[in-house]
Formats: C-alpha cells, sequence, structure tokens
C-alpha cells in the first residue's frame, strides 16, 4: 500500500521508448515538472503525449519537444509553444487537435472503462467529417489527416462518436498526497490532473506535500489512490518552483492619487 518513490529518477525508469503517458495541468499550471525533468534526463524518446497543451518554450514537456522527444501530441492549445508550431508545419511532429471539453470526457472516460461517446462538440466540423491535418510533409502538404467519424442522431440532434484515451503512463501534479496515493488538488490544477491520472495504466503523481494514511479528509479527496501507482514527494524547493506563461500587471497609482 506504500506507494511512495523517492526518487524522480526512480519514479520514470519504467517509461520506454514508444511509451504513451498523459500528462496533467493547463498551461504551466499544476504541471508535474518534476517527473517531466526526469523523463528528459532519462532517455526515452519517440513519445506520444496527451495534455492540454504541450508547455512552453524551456518548461514542461517544452523541454521534451526542444529536444525531439515528443513524436505525436494530442491537446487542446498550442499557442504558447513556437517550437511546437514548427515542428509541426515543417512535418517533424504529428498533431492531433481535440476540442477541449472533448478532451477532458476522453480522458476521463477512458479511466472509467467507457470505450466511446457521444458528444455535439465538433458537429458539423472537419473534427467529425475528417480532413484535419495531422502531420504534414517536407512541403508543408497535409501528409495525414483525421478520419471522418461516425454522426449519430439523438431526440433530432446530431452528435459524433469519440474515443476514449487510455495511456501506457499518466504524470500528474498534486498538492497533498498519502502513501496510499489519494490526491487533492489545488484549485485549477484540478482541471486535467485527475483526468490524466485516470488515464494512465500506470500513473506517477509528484505532490508537494506528503501526509500519512488518515490525515486527508476523505471528502477532500479529489483523485481516489486506486488510480495511482507511484507518488514521489517533493522537496520545499521543487514545490515553490512554479511559473506562469504570462504575466499582465497594472500600473502602480502615483502617490496621492485615488484610484476607481
Amino acid at each position: 500500500m506504500d506507494k511512495v518513490i523517492t526518487s524522480a529518477a526512480d519514479a520514470v525508469a519504467g517509461i520506454s521508448h514508444g511509451a504513451s503517458i498523459a500528462v496533467g495541468g493547463f498551461g504551466l499550471c499544476g504541471i508535474p515538472a518534476v517527473l517531466i525533468q526526469a523523463l528528459h534526463e532519462q532517455g526515452a524518446s519517440d513519445l506520444s503525449v496527451v495534455s492540454n497543451n504541450c508547455g512552453v518554450d524551456g518548461w514542461g514537456l517544452g523541454i521534451l519537444l526542444e529536444s525531439r522527444r515528443i513524436a505525436r501530441a494530442t491537446g487542446s492549445y498550442v499557442g504558447e509553444n513556437k517550437e511546437f508550431a514548427r515542428q509541426y508545419l515543417s512535418g517533424e511532429l504529428e498533431v492531433e487537435l481535440v476540442p477541449q471539453g472533448t478532451l477532458a470526457e476522453r480522458l476521463r472516460a477512458g479511466g472509467c472503462g467507457i470505450p466511446a461517446f457521444f458528444t455535439p462538440a465538433g458537429v458539423g466540423t472537419q473534427v467529425a467529417e475528417g480532413g484535419l491535418p495531422w502531420r504534414y510533409d517536407a512541403e508543408g502538404q497535409p501528409l495525414v489527416v483525421s478520419p471522418a467519424k461516425e454522426v449519430r442522431e439523438f431526440g433530432g440532434t446530431a452528435y459524433v462518436l469519440e474515443e476514449s484515451i487510455i495511456t501506457d503512463f499518466a504524470l500528474v501534479r498534486a498538492a497533498r498526497g498519502d502513501r496510499h496515493g489519494n490526491l487533492v488538488f489545488d484549485k485549477s490544477a484540478r482541471n486535467f490532473n485527475p483526468l490524466a491520472a485516470m488515464a494512465g495504466r500506470v500513473t506517477l503523481a509528484e505532490v508537494e506535500e506528503l501526509v500519512e494514511p488518515g490525515e486527508l479528509d476523505p471528502d477532500a479527496v479529489h483523485l481516489p489512490g486506486v488510480f495511482v501507482q507511484g507518488v514521489l514527494p517533493l522537496t520545499a524547493r521543487q514545490a515553490a518552483d512554479k511559473r506562469i506563461e504570462r504575466r499582465t500587471i497594472s500600473a502602480r497609482p502615483a502617490r496621492g492619487t485615488v484610484s476607481g
């Protein structure tokens, strides 16, 4: 029952070349940066990554992209990563773009043993009709495109069939976790982390605070330990190392003036 792994290198040692990995987080919020760095140092390549986005240049999944370790990416948003866009448009990277809510449900369905589901998102677009470029050739022409999907009517409304996602591994980050793998996520870090964790056959969680079994209020647990196979406690420095994609602040009012 004790799932604690004391080394990030040991945690990712079993991830092999060609593995598929679901990665939690949104933007740079709640990403398992320590496990990603350890995977980069471990050397596995030809990876298929499922994540809402692919980090930014030089941080998060961006470091795996820069070293050409990701062969295929499934996600919803890639706008903050220039290297991602360059590799995709030059034919070096295969990319499947998925509506964000659909991606979340595909991960959740995979974790719940649901093979597929119908959703109205994407009906009447290339999401359902096919033809979205997944990979370009060296001349910038579509080489691999998305297939057409089944569309069916229920109650007079059209829905498209989407298959669930199950990956070999999942990497997530939690605010608190116990030795049994029960996890609590902080605020918006709760977005894709529980879903990614559910989709992985082997799920590894880095936790900012490790507590003993019984210390977590059962009503506060966001993800039960049945979905988690390894828990990596972070150091205080690792837990505090959190970055943002873009900082925007307002000018401070001049002294003696009243704002509003």
